[in-house]
């Protein structure tokens, strides 16, 4: 089936082909896979890496630019002063703050000329929960997953450099949205700044973009918001023009799909005069760079007239929209929409600036319904992109829960906040059907259960007498399509319901676009149509199909299905909904969606790398608290893992450990069923491990610890254990 075109957002209609929900099948479990299970095993115990320690108590303090002084975990940071920006060179302690990946691909790419959404998040100056690299144990956090919505991201501080906390550029490039640090210059020190790098030669002002095309390039977020709050002398506001142009130039050169933008503050003869438009007075700093932010205090009047300046590169000013409502404004807080619907009208960018207004300002326990209200206001004024590469892979997960759940299995209960654990969001909102039916269909996240993270997709909805299905469009992609796709959808319907769940995907390019088939795709038949057809599917393929069609723990289930495209441009991802065979009734249902995966087959061939050279750093051992005197009962062990993988292979990696002590050989883990626990999740080859209780060692005895790294592919399937990196600490205690 095909359908030519793209629907609008809203209840789908039917053209789209449907991958109907199919009967469970028993499960497989190929002949040789304990052999092959034996054979790593053994290479696996000739790769593990041993170390030996001897407890000592000699505190180690750590840098506190990079780890929090009370815990030593690693902390995202920002520069106070030129001094410091001007003296800063990568270090082995900044790795923790690197992006996984730059930015998904997408559609409409940034350079087109379709107006933009920026968000430019202000929150209570900034480093707050979300500065913790490796998550924190925090309860009701800000989060943001309206990301198919946003364009660009901005994280605002008032310090001089502020750095985006990895957890943030993380979510963003999943979404395909682009990152931008602030430079920030404010007061009489900002003014003096401002003249020690602007009022002399070139080499100065060289010297500082430089480092800030630097700090973007290593930590791999996208460019620069440049804010000037502070007047000028004349020979420095001389040269910032040339800063910018310099500054663009040289970003655009290392950094693909960089931007620099400009905000309204100084004036071309120095003067910090704010203008609330692009006009004379500052348009030689639009035309030094990619585009100009403006001040929030304007009218329908300053459009009007910034429709001239702007010329060609309308898309290029960003309108700022103050959400708190400071001031002279149109809209903000919860008639924000307002301000939207002129600055479309003249055809600009918007910036929005702190919707964390809804966080800040209104109850907490009605955040999420707070934050899906605000934005369902804005909906029809913020155009939507869509991804445009595979394997795309979510579990709705929003980077935050009171549990840890893996792949329906809990993990762990309490709260928990880690925005670098965020996957990709769906379209949120209530969609109705057209005319008099009464049919709807509302999706929201939910923290209440999960497949796999925090979080899943709730939908709730009605499936009127009068038609036979409603169905909900939940992503929006432009990905050109491989022969061989396979599809995977996990959810389960809540309650006693009548209705049918299916995947449904929209495809584009009509005129050539032809699907040769849709079959249910297990292990039996995942090879069928190759032009050589494998006895045993690859290891990839057979782990990735390996739950396919059966009822899973906590009454979850898996569909998979296999496409055959040729020519075919996929466009969106739908769920659908209709009545069962002989249902005359109107029929309500909710679902929750755990995962949805759509996987190039020829992924699914290529060997899985493995996990390699891991080694050790920053060991620290503290004596856990004891209530008498004498030895310790057990120890705190703080220190840092590190490894090789290439990280374009895995979304994250999760630690584990086993804690035991005693003497005698090194064991294969521990004895029985005992399961490894887990201690987080990493998205850099290293990962910081922050007092671990173990036993201290008896007298003349080694105690150990043994940790694991779990490479998570970007397929979406689990390693087994035994295919983990491992390395495993022998400790005693120092002879007396």
């Amino acid at each position: 089936m095909e359908a030519p075109g793209v629907p609008a957002p809203g209840v789908a209609g039917p053209a789209a082909a449907v991958l109907q929900e199919l009967p469970p099948r028993a499960p497989e479990t190929p002949e040789e896979r304990p052999e092959r299970r034996a054979r790593r095993r053994i290479e696996e115990e000739q790769a593990e890496a041993v170390f030996r320690e001897v407890v000592s108590f000699t505190p180690d303090p750590m840098p506190v630019r990079y780890y929090d002084k009370d815990t030593t975990s690693p902390i995202s940071f920002y520069l106070s002063s030129l001094e410091e920006l001007l003296a800063w060179t990568p270090d082995v302690e900044d790795s923790f703050n690197v992006a996984l990946a730059p930015p998904e691909c997408r559609q409409p790419p940034l350079s087109s000329r379709r107006p933009r959404t920026l968000l430019c998040h202000d929150m209570m100056g900034g480093y707050l929960d979300d500065k913790f690299i490796q998550g924190s144990a925090t309860q009701n956090p800000y989060s943001f997953y309206h990301w198919q919505y946003i364009d660009i991201f901005v994280y605002f501080s008032h310090h001089t450099v502020t750095i985006p906390p990895v957890g943030w550029t993380n979510a963003a490039h999943r979404h395909g949205v682009c990152v931008l640090g602030t430079f920030i210059t404010e007061w009489q020190e900002g003014g003096q700044l401002c003249e020690a790098f602007l009022a002399g030669n070139a080499r100065s002002y060289q010297a500082v973009a430089d480092q800030l095309v630097l700090i973007a390039q290593f930590f791999r977020f996208d460019g620069w918001l440049i804010n000037i709050e502070n007047s000028l002398s004349l020979a420095a506001v001389g040269n910032m023009p040339h800063f910018l142009q310099y500054l663009t130039t040289q970003l655009h050169e290392r950094v693909p799909g960089g931007l620099v933008l400009w905000y309204d503050s100084v004036v071309s003869n120095g003067q910090l005069k704010w203008q609330n438009e692009l006009n004379e007075h500052n348009r030689v700093f639009f035309d030094s760079c990619d585009g100009f932010f403006t001040n929030y205090n304007w009218q329908e009047g300053h459009l009007e007239r910034m429709r001239g300046q702007a010329g060609e590169r309308q898309a290029d000013v960003y309108v700022g929209v103050d959400v708190f409502a400071r001031g002279d404004v149109v809209g903000g807080r919860f008639d924000t929409h307002k301000s939207l619907e002129l600055i479309r009208k003249h055809g600009f960018s918007a910036a929005l600036f702190a919707p964390g207004w809804v966080y800040e300002c209104l109850e907490k326990t009605e955040f999420f319904q707070n934050q899906d209200k605000f934005w369902s206001l804005l909906a029809r004024y913020l155009p939507t992109h869509s991804i445009c590469s595979l394997p795309f892979v979510t579990s709705f997960c929003m980077g935050m829960g009171t549990r840890r759940v893996c792949y329906g299995q809990e993990e762990a209960v309490g709260p928990w906040y880690h925005p670098s654990a965020q996957e990709i969001q769906p379209l949120f909102g209530e969609h109705r059907l057209e005319g008099d039916e009464g049919g709807w269909v509302k999706t929201h996240s939910c923290l209440a259960d999960a497949w796999n993270g925090g979080s899943s997709l709730l939908i709730r909805g009605v499936v009127p007498p009068e038609v036979g299905e409603v169905a909900v469009r939940l992503f929006s992609l432009q990905v050109p399509v491989p022969p061989r796709v396979f599809l995977s959808m996990v959810y389960k319907l809540e309650g006693p319901s009548k209705v049918r769940v299916a995947l449904e995907l929209t495809t584009g390019d009509a005129g050539s676009c032809h699907i040769g088939g849709i079959w249910a795709l297990n292990a039996e038949t995942s090879s069928r149509h190759s032009p050589r057809p494998l006895r045993v599917p690859p290891t990839k393929l057979a782990r990735w199909v390996g739950h396919c069609g059966q009822q899973l723990s906590g009454g979850w289930v898996q569909r998979c299905y296999e496409v055959n495209l040729r020519g075919c441009l996929l466009g969106d991802l739908l769920v659908s909904f209709s009545r069962l065979p002989g249902s005359q009734e109107e029929e309500s249902f909710i679902c929750r969606l755990g995962e949805i995966q759509v996987v190039d087959a020829k992924s699914l061939l290529a060997p899985l790398p493995q996990v390699q050279a891991i080694s050790l750093s920053h060991v620290c051992w503290q004596p856990a608290a004891s209530s008498g005197e004498g030895p310790p009962a057990g120890l705190l062990l703080s220190c840092t893992l590190h490894w090789s993988f290439p990280l374009s292979h895995v979304r994250c990696f999760r630690l584990h450990c086993f804690p035991e002590t005693g003497g005698g050989p090194l064991s294969r883990g521990p004895p029985g069923p005992e399961k490894p626990k887990l201690l987080g999740l990493a998205f850099v080859n290293q990962y910081r491990i922050v007092d671990l209780a173990v036993a201290a060692a008896g007298p003349g005895q080694d105690g150990r610890v043994e940790f694991l790294v779990e490479p998570v592919p970007r397929e979406g399937f689990l390693v087994p254990q035994a295919e983990w990196g491992r390395a495993t600490v022998r400790y005693s205690m120092p002879s007396t």
